[in-house]
């Protein structure tokens, strides 16, 4: 698969909340990063770990806006609906990925503020 197909499907994953899925997208020493480069999980293990907690909030949804691919990294720009200890909101996030081999190698990613739904 191209970088662009192995994001796609990893992007693919995360909303379907297939975490088998999406972590045969990534390499089994894989790593990432909060921007631009805190070491948050390293190893399968480990983003198995934080990638089941974050798929157990219900709303847990990423909208594409846009991607950038030059080589063997992809770009994406995207809106993230989260479930936040203060309640459900969006947080804009530009994910920063490394492919080689059909795998991503390292994610880092950059986080805006969340913003928290009105209560309506």
């Amino acid at each position: 698969m191209s970088p662009e197909q192995v994001i796609q499907a990893q992007l693919d994953a995360y909303n379907a909340k297939n975490l088998d899925a999406l972590l045969a997208c990534y390499a089994q020493d894989a790593c990432m990063y909060q921007y631009p480069a805190t070491l948050v999980a390293q190893g399968q293990d480990e983003i198995r770990q934080r990638m089941k907690l974050r798929f157990a909030e219900p709303d847990l949804h990423a909208q594409l806006l846009r991607r950038v691919v030059v080589g063997e990294v992809v770009i994406d720009e995207e809106v993230v609906t989260r479930n936040f200890p203060a309640g459900r909101g969006k947080v804009a996030m530009t994910m920063i990925y490394r492919v080689q081999n059909g795998r991503i190698v390292d994610a880092s990613t950059i986080m805006g503020e969340p913003q928290l739904d009105q209560a309506g």
